[in-house]
């Protein structure tokens, strides 16, 4: 006789299941089975299953959401939470009119996943509109995410808004704040959040160093960092420490980098393929290729980014055909390059030994590794052969360009031109040059040196009266020097430092030696 198995949703079984299930598959034949024997109908365990599904595959997800009679606000949770991590985030606002129709009130939940599904401004402002009738305002976690939504979509003044309107300016809505400012290019206004905050962690001084270096002011960011430590504030964390690295690299920072890097070996600190590549690059850019090898040869694991870090860095350092050399390795034994891996390889061929090989690494990316050349591919390219005097092919490529060519392929060409003095060319470029960046001083002084070299008064007095017009001020040229760990700035002809007087007489001993 047939004996007859009741399950009841006390029976642990599916459950059990559902906690050891590693495939979609599996998780279906799961779904099939609970069917087939009538637990289908127990909301928990369905729930369990929408929960589950939601991650995998959220197109079976919501057919299984159609099937549950009365669904819960758990339920429409997990399904917009699955919708805000796909390509459809716009449904999850959907489903959570469909759930508002049906007599659902959201819950604490609801608004954090919800607010991440909101794929427009408009939708954002309508949710927003949602927590404020529900009385979630008060809520950190969710102001905290209004900032940052309304602050990617270039809605400052509104994430400023949330901001003031909020009960709670604590260390997260204020970092959240921060990061707004500075996507936003307002650094004087991240600047006074960052003062103003009651107080200050690691993540706080993380986003304003961040902001810093994403900004290129990568002095103030190292200035911060040093504050930070000085003031003894938590230990620096991982994302921190990587965008000082970088700034370090920036101005030449060596010794605090060299210091950071120290730190991480001390205190045992992990130093993934992150940290690694952010080493190679920084050591490159500071000049000492031989730390950077060292480095790169120790990794256990490199991925792309490292690869493509340590055969720039090779070619930065006039090391181009051991650069080319390393590509041809990576070809053989390493990961599959990219398009950040052919622009280092470009760069590397900047050099007499190499220039007939840039036609063919184009080649390569197409037809064997199927990347499509970017305007930084071209600009690389435009700069070799500008660089070589191949002014003609220059041109001809920036005809053939998909794309309009930018600031930096004109500037290439121009720099080139000015070079070979090529100057039936100059004319061209230059007007070009200056229609897409007018206010840029720079690209006014190299035309300006080319007319006086040539003796063409005319066309100096015509763009020195267009500099004028256009209120163009020149402004005045600057760099980083490193003494005893701390990082100055300085500019031409600068008298601001308090021992400006020491450090010019010792410039003009120094050039009366160099003279002799």
């Amino acid at each position: 006789m047939n004996r007859t198995i009741i399950y009841t949703i006390s029976n642990p079984q599916y459950l059990r299941m559902l906690e050891k299930c590693s495939t979609f598959d599996q998780l279906k034949q799961i779904h099939a089975q609970t069917i087939t024997v009538g637990l289908a109908r127990f909301t928990y365990i369905t729930s369990k299953l929408l929960a589950f599904s939601a991650i995998s595959d959220i197109d079976y997800a919501q057919t299984i959401l159609n099937q549950i009679s009365m669904p819960t606000i758990f339920d429409f949770n997990t399904m917009i939470l699955g919708y805000s991590k796909t390509s459809k985030r716009e449904m999850g606002v959907l489903l959570y009119a469909k759930m508002r129709n049906e007599g659902i009130k959201p819950n604490a939940r609801t608004f954090p996943v919800l607010i991440r599904t909101c794929n427009c401004l408009r939708s954002l402002r309508q949710v927003h509109g949602q927590v404020v009738k529900y009385g979630n305002v008060s809520d950190v976690y969710v102001t905290s995410l209004l900032i940052s939504m309304y602050s990617s979509y270039k809605a400052i003044e509104l994430a400023k808004q949330v901001f003031e309107e909020s009960a709670y300016k604590n260390v997260v809505c204020c970092t959240s704040l921060i990061t707004g400012c500075f996507s936003n290019g307002l650094i004087d206004d991240a600047c006074k959040v960052f003062d103003e905050m009651p107080e200050r962690n690691d993540v706080s001084y993380s986003a304003m160093i961040s902001g810093f270096v994403k900004n290129e002011l990568f002095n103030e960011a190292i200035q911060l960092y040093l504050r930070m430590i000085n003031c003894g504030v938590g230990n620096p964390n991982r994302s921190l420490l990587l965008s000082v690295l970088n700034a370090c690299g920036a101005v030449g920072a060596f010794e605090i980098g060299r210091s950071i890097h120290c730190q991480l070996v001390e205190e045992s600190f992990s130093v993934d393929v992150d940290f690694g590549t952010a080493l190679i690059d920084f050591y490159a850019k500071c000049g000492d290729i031989e730390k950077a090898k060292d480095i790169f040869n120790a990794m256990p694991y490199k991925d792309v980014a490292a690869w493509s870090a340590m055969i720039l860095g090779l070619a930065t350092n006039g090391k181009n055909e051991t650069a080319f050399d390393l590509f041809e390795e990576m070809e053989q034994k390493g990961p599959v390059p990219n398009g950040i891996t052919f622009v280092a390889v470009l760069v590397a061929c900047n050099h007499k030994t190499l220039l007939k090989k840039p036609w063919s690494i184009l080649g390569k990316m197409s037809k064997v590794y199927d990347v499509e050349l970017t305007i930084e591919h071209y600009g690389c390219m435009i700069d070799l052969l500008a660089r070589s005097g191949q002014l003609k092919e220059a041109e001809k490529l920036i005809k053939l360009m998909p794309m309009k060519p930018d600031g930096a392929i004109w500037g290439s060409f121009l720099h080139g031109c000015l070079t070979h003095n090529a100057i039936h060319l100059v004319e061209t470029a230059g007007k070009r040059l200056l229609e897409l960046e007018p206010t840029h001083s720079g690209r006014y002084v190299g035309l300006a040196n080319m007319y006086a070299s040539n003796g063409s008064w005319e066309g100096l007095i015509k763009l020195r009266k267009m500099m004028t017009e256009r209120r163009v001020a020149i402004a005045p040229s600057w760099s980083f020097i490193e003494v005893y760990g701390n990082v100055n700035k300085f500019f031409v002809d600068d008298q601001c430092h308090p021992q400006a007087k020491d450090i010019h007489d010792v410039l003009k001993l120094l050039k009366i030696v160099l003279m002799n």
